[in-house]
């Protein structure tokens, strides 16, 4: 524990004794009887025939270690916590366990608990790993929910016991950080696997039944001891158009006021099963894994500055003659608090800003501007320190007021301080975030698509809640757009990411979801990007162009063309989508 060891007898942590052992403990702590009368009870009441002089002095050196905590004011419970810790080893196995456990994610747990818990996340595989094995913890975010789940069913769940639990979704759609736990199985035990299968799960993330907390909520029912076969059945709840229900409403009053749509689910990729989900109707999972498979093209996410948005974010102020400008920072909804100054800035390392509330489908237009402090020659490092002093003294100046902010902001302390000296560096940025043309869709709430190229003659740098592709050609940019809009990848998208909030657009989708590399001499490419202009135009409200409605439609059909899919397998998807759009929510946190 946080105050140190306490060591019990093992003779005492029986199923029959230890309760009764704690319950003295605790007595006799508060009574502040003495050392010597609290042995002589426990060797009265509990000692089995074979304890021992080594088991008494245990005990009473256990016994002397929380009277001195009490005494000094430091009475935590002491005794319930043992009881608590000590509770697997004593109260058995059960057929049954039903529970909710706290969903708190892996960045947010107490560091302590995180170093204590470190070897449980390893011993179950849920850490995620590099190449070569090693864990990878607080590189995915993987959910204390998960290491509860393995463990209760490890210690606390009988072969072939089922246990239910109400979940984060999350575990089921996330590529990294749900991938150890859709592993769906336990340590190894005398040499042999011990599976556990999935036997069903219902999706409310749409129905949003926790009063006053928009989360993904799930309900799993898991069976310990044989393998899950795919695919598993998997209900989609969807709350009637007005209809209401409370805390106090009846499951019969609930049912009357759903839609329950009854989907399958299943790997993305089948031929890895701890990859995310894809859950649909079980006849159009069928024809959609035509759409699906690993693209050409990579997808990055934009840049993140570690936590102080407030510092590199900046609007200009003026621009003077000599070529410098003067900006302020935005400070607004901003999750680390700084002073808001006017600052003159030279504008080499000052770049177009596109945030997610820029994007709109077909549509993206930054709103401000970044300070990207990397070097030009190698952006994923930071500008060295003594160049930027002599290159850009004035940005320097600027980064340096804010010293104190940058070195405390969590994404310097875990990931930049390990491996550069500069204090001011931003993260996830590479070649790509100066690409002159990108396709762009937020990682919020549904995927909605769009080019960009120069703005003031300098490439647009999407902030990390954005997702984007570098392209060499604007032709090649407009043929990606169209695809990604289209209805086809549209569905596999919500299928395998549906549960909205962040990862729904995150830049792991283009490994699950085929797009060809565009190829200038085939006319559907050509022609998918000649709409893809059409369409941006169209949302614009640009005229001489088809209405946008008109435009989505021929895109859809040469889509279809692309990916091999009938005139009936595409209206099922469209049909199938138009359902699906309505279970997905709207973005559980703000962008700051």
């Amino acid at each position: 524990t946080a105050i140190g060891t306490f060591l019990v007898p093992a003779v005492l942590c029986t199923k029959e004794r230890f309760d009764r052992f704690c319950n003295i403990l605790d007595e006799s702590v508060r009574a502040q009887i003495s050392p010597d009368a609290f042995v002589s009870r426990i060797e009265r009441e509990l000692a089995p025939p074979e304890w021992q002089q080594s088991d008494a002095d245990l005990a009473r050196e256990v016994y002397e270690q929380i009277l001195n905590l009490h005494r000094q004011g430091m009475n935590g419970l002491w005794a319930r916590l043992l009881k608590n810790n000590f509770a697997p080893l004593t109260v058995g196995q059960f057929d049954y366990i039903i529970g909710n456990p706290p969903w708190v994610n892996w960045e947010h747990l107490p560091d302590r608990y995180r170093d204590s818990t470190r070897g449980l996340w390893v011993r179950y595989q849920l850490a995620g790993t590099f190449k070569g094995g090693r864990p990878r913890l607080g590189a995915v975010k993987v959910d204390i929910s998960a290491l509860m789940t393995y463990t209760v069913m490890d210690t606390l769940l009988k072969q072939d016991g089922r246990l239910g639990f109400v979940i984060t979704q999350s575990l089921f759609k996330t590529a990294g950080a749900g991938a150890g736990f859709r592993r769906f199985l336990l340590p190894p035990h005398d040499r042999q696997p011990r599976p556990v299968r999935v036997l069903h799960v219902d999706d409310m993330v749409s129905l949003q039944p926790f009063e006053g907390a928009r989360n993904r909520t799930a309900v799993m029912v898991l069976e310990k001891g044989k393998p899950t076969t795919y695919p598993v059945p998997y209900t989609v709840w969807l709350k009637k158009k007005g209809a209401r229900f409370t805390y106090d409403s009846t499951l019969e009053e609930v049912i009357n006021a759903t839609v329950r749509l009854n989907f399958a689910a299943g790997p993305v990729n089948p031929s890895d099963p701890t990859s995310p989900w894809l859950t649909t109707h079980p006849k159009v999972i069928r024809f959609i894994r035509k759409v699906l498979g690993k693209s050409d093209y990579v997808a990055h996410e934009g840049v993140n500055t570690g936590g102080a948005n407030a510092v590199y974010w900046v609007d200009i102020v003026y621009k003077h003659p000599d070529g410098l400008v003067v900006v302020r920072n935005i400070t607004e909804g901003a999750k680390v608090k700084v002073d808001k100054v006017p600052k003159t800035i030279e504008p080499d390392l000052l770049y177009p800003l596109l945030r997610g509330r820029d994007v709109q489908r077909w549509k993206a237009q930054p709103s401000a501007w970044i300070i990207v402090p990397q070097d030009p020659n190698d952006p994923t490092r930071a500008y060295p320190e003594k160049k930027l002093q002599a290159n850009y003294p004035e940005t320097y100046g600027y980064l340096k007021r804010f010293e104190k902010e940058l070195r405390e902001r969590s994404g310097y302390r875990q990931i930049l301080s390990q491996r550069e000296r500069e204090f001011y560096g931003v993260m996830d940025i590479g070649t790509y975030t100066f690409a002159p043309w990108k396709v762009v869709w937020t990682r919020l709430a549904r995927i909605e698509a769009a080019v960009i190229g120069l703005h003031e003659g300098k490439p647009i740098v999407p902030q990390e809640t954005v997702t984007l592709v570098e392209c060499s050609s604007e032709n090649e940019a407009h043929y990606i757009c169209a695809l990604v809009n289209s209805s086809p990848f549209q569905f596999a998208a919500i299928s395998y990411s549906q549960e909205g909030g962040k990862s729904m657009g995150s830049m792991h989708i283009l490994e699950h979801i085929r797009i060809p590399r565009f190829d200038p001499n085939n006319p559907v490419h050509c022609r998918l990007a000649e709409l893809s202009k059409q369409a941006h135009q169209a949302a614009v409200g640009a005229q001489g162009v088809a209405p946008l409605e008109q435009i989505e439609s021929e895109i859809d059909l040469w889509a279809a063309k692309l990916w091999d899919l009938s005139d009936d397998e595409l209206r099922d998807i469209q049909q199938s989508l138009a359902i699906l759009n309505a279970t997905v929510p709207e973005p559980i946190e703000e962008e700051v």
